[in-house]
């Protein structure tokens, strides 16, 4: 099942721009406020759903598809190459834990203003999405509890991130429109191997980041439940799982975003996700 938020109501897509709308094929039963708090009950009608397509959309409809997360946790370090990138060893435990702020989020095509006298950075990601809430869950019930995933980037202003005493990981990633998200959500079942999925961004057409999800230091299953020792996940939170190396920050010389430039971020089965960087206008 493919999921996808447009213009704010909930459509299961059965081609990449047309699908049928939840609420009026549900009656009103379901809508995208509410899939994710019944998600079990949402896949039992969807299994059995026959009604045809009755919405066509283009990208520019396409919304985060859980757009309302009371909780989006973001994951560092949690490949080799990308830890040994950024100066650290890999973590022996639950690698660093920080969020992205709620006002950062938006669809998979966003137009992205690069802050003033900032480094603006990029990191693809797999995003899993919960379905069901999830505290103290085993490891082998973690893929059960959630709903799917899908693409992330965890655009990162490196000036602000890093500045001391203390760096502000949660705010240096989360100015607006630093956490898109998209183009749809999908169900673990759609994949022909949800632990090994090949994710790649590459900006203006040159590939700067090229990995794959059986290389996670914490997989996603083993993720979840290690996070859920402590916090308590609940339908329709995000979490973002860590980037691959080639971030700009790694680089010899460092390379940043620049206004003008497009990045696209994929990974396979996903489909994939396209910024623009604009400059803030002058006062």
């Amino acid at each position: 099942m493919k999921l996808a938020n447009v213009d704010g109501r909930a459509v299961l897509l059965t081609a990449e721009d047309k699908g049928i709308d939840v609420a009026k094929a549900s009656g009103g039963l379901f809508g995208l406020g509410s899939v994710y708090r019944n998600w079990s009950e949402f896949q039992v009608w969807a299994e059995k759903l026959t009604a045809e397509p009755d919405v066509a959309f283009t990208r520019a409809q396409l919304g985060p598809p859980s757009p309302e997360p009371r909780q989006i946790v973001a994951i560092g370090l949690n490949y080799d190459a990308h830890a040994a990138e950024s100066g650290f060893a890999a973590p022996d435990g639950l690698p660093p834990v920080f969020t992205k702020f709620v006002s950062a989020l938006t669809g998979p095509d966003a137009e992205v203003v690069l802050p003033p006298g900032g480094n603006v950075d990029w990191e693809v990601e797999l995003v899993a999405v919960v379905g069901r809430t999830a505290h103290r869950v085993d490891e082998s019930e973690a893929w059960d509890r959630l709903a799917g995933v899908t693409i992330g980037q965890d655009l990162s202003e490196r000036v602000s991130q890093l500045a001391g005493p203390a760096p502000q990981f949660s705010l240096g990633k989360s100015f607006p429109n630093f956490a898109p998200v998209g183009p749809w959500l999908v169900t673990p079942d759609e994949l022909a191997d949800r632990d090994d999925l090949a994710l790649s961004c590459a900006i203006d057409g040159e590939t700067v980041q090229d990995g794959r999800t059986r290389e996670l230091i914490f997989p996603v299953a083993k993720l979840i439940s290690a996070l859920s020792q402590t916090i308590t996940l609940y339908p329709g939170d995000l979490v973002f799982t860590g980037t691959p190396s080639g971030v700009g920050v790694g680089r010899t010389p460092q390379r940043f975003l620049r206004a003008g430039q497009e990045l696209v971020s994929r990974i396979e089965g996903l489909g994939e996700m396209r910024q623009t960087f604009v400059a803030e206008p002058e006062a």
